[in-house]
């Protein structure tokens, strides 16, 4: 007689609001110092490591489970650039001994570069998920060239303050962000609106790559 088999499914509740406040607490610190209002990178390497870093990759984690496309993908991203932001902070300070002349702070530009052209395809797909969501890219994506180009010399003075209140309104807008997904989810309707969709491109099945199809086959 065969015996009847049973499934156990593990239900893992949401993780946004983790992540996304993981995003604001760190960017709310660092843009403390680009302000002016404090000073140095050695404080906020801590809140770079814990909460830009492991809150948004744990996020992300949970989010490849539930098969949460755009979550896993955007909050591992950006809690992986935030482990390299606070390395190289660590680096500059002589952490791990002293650097002299090997080092060119300059590359971290060209990182910030990478990032603002795959941060551009995210904020497509952020329209389409929510308005808060997609101004949170917007300036993401103004922060990002502009640290970059301050780092190249590029009229440091406009870029380094438009690189400090876009990361401010990051941090701002992630605060409303992580309170509105935490309450709506909490009592299972809308507390607080995050915007609709602006709905310009319309989403299709998902595409499976060329060799998963030959494979499946």
């Amino acid at each position: 007689m065969q015996q009847p088999v049973s499934e156990v499914k593990i239900v893992m509740s949401d993780p946004t609001a983790l992540g996304v406040f993981g995003l604001s607490m760190v960017t709310f610190v660092a843009a403390s110092a680009k302000l002016g209002w404090t000073s140095g990178v050695t404080y906020i390497i801590p809140w770079a490591l814990f909460l830009g870093s492991i809150a948004q990759i744990w996020a992300s984690m949970v989010d490849f489970k539930k098969n949460n496309y755009f979550g896993s993908i955007v909050l591992g991203a950006y809690g992986l650039f935030w482990i390299a932001v606070a390395m190289h902070w660590a680096m500059s300070l002589g952490w791990f001994g002293a650097i002299g002349d090997k080092a060119d702070p300059k590359q971290f530009a060209f990182a910030c570069i990478g990032y603002f052209i795959f941060s551009l395809f995210i904020m497509v797909a952020a329209f389409e998920a929510n308005k808060v969501f997609a101004a949170i890219l917007v300036l993401i994506n103004v922060l990002l060239p502009s640290l970059a180009l301050s780092m190249l010399g590029v009229n440091p003075p406009l870029f380094g303050t438009l690189a400090a209140y876009s990361e401010l309104g990051i941090a701002l807008l992630g605060f409303y962000a992580t309170g509105a997904i935490f309450l709506n989810n909490f009592f299972g309707r809308t507390v607080l609106s995050l915007g609709a969709p602006l709905g310009l491109i319309r989403k299709g099945p998902a595409v499976v790559p060329a060799p998963l199809v030959k494979a499946a086959a």
